[in-house]
């Protein structure tokens, strides 16, 4: 009877360690495009497991030999996104990517002042706030910078006649990592002519991930917001602030609702 239960137990602690081993690996890849590889392959692991179960000899065999094939492509074809994740990995944000208080407070307050001071100067700026969604791919487009998040460089970078001011800025863990990114354009027709293309740049990039984008216009020199594909205008510094550090203070499965 003891021997039962403990094997029992052995049985779901095996269960919860391959869950949760899944469930990181699924994090580990998320916002890239070998996420949907991962879980085609996960359906091919449950029909193999039912062809073993069914004793369907010919198909289990089948899939043997295409889940075997199947690894060597994967480390292949999404080499590059492997290298990110072992990156990040490395870098200790894996399983924990949120700020503390008074770090989020403080990237606030100095993206609050440049993008008041880019906005009353008449300076275009587009800056993109990694959430859950890896903006990865974004940042490879880029030029990356790897500095911590300040006014002065944010309105440096912006600065126009600057190699880096046409392009999109990507924050992720609190730190600039790349400026003059390029971000996919809108393909809502609803839209206004009105906006340009860091409008539409922005409200692409939010429709494809979750990440968080401040726009300050250079034409009518106001602050917008660009999040789930919505487009939040015209909003004071402390509207735009306020709604970011929600947003970003959101429980994970909240945020993807």
């Amino acid at each position: 009877m003891m021997i039962h239960i403990i094997s029992n137990w052995k049985t779901i602690v095996e269960i919860l360690i391959l869950w949760f081993v899944i469930y990181q690996i699924m994090l580990f890849l998320e916002g890239t495009r070998a996420i949907q590889v991962l879980r085609g392959i996960i359906i091919l692991l449950v029909a193999f497991f039912v062809f073993q179960i069914l004793g369907l000899g010919i198909l289990d065999w089948l899939l043997t030999k295409l889940f075997a094939v199947s690894v060597i492509a994967i480390l292949i074809i999404f080499h590059t996104d492997i290298r990110h994740g072992l990156a990040r990995l490395g870098q200790g944000h894996l399983f924990s990517m949120s700020l503390r208080e008074e770090e989020l407070d403080y990237m606030l307050q100095q993206i609050g002042k440049a993008t008041e001071n880019l906005c009353k100067n008449k300076i275009g700026a587009l800056i993109a706030m990694e959430n859950n969604d890896s903006l990865t791919n974004y940042i490879e487009s880029g030029v990356i910078i790897d500095a911590r998040v300040s006014s002065d460089l944010l309105q440096n970078i912006f600065t126009p006649n600057s190699l880096l001011h046409d392009g999109g800025l990507i924050i992720q863990h609190g730190r600039i990592v790349a400026a003059g990114c390029l971000f996919p354009l809108t393909q809502n027709q609803d839209l206004s002519r009105i906006y340009g293309t860091r409008h539409r740049a922005a409200l692409g990039l939010s429709e494809e991930t979750d990440a968080v984008i401040i726009i300050v216009s250079e034409e009518r020199h106001d602050m917008s917001l660009a999040y789930g594909g919505k487009l939040y205008k015209d909003l004071s510094r402390e509207d735009l602030l306020s709604q970011i550090k929600e947003i970003i203070k959101r429980p994970r499965q909240t945020k993807k609702s």
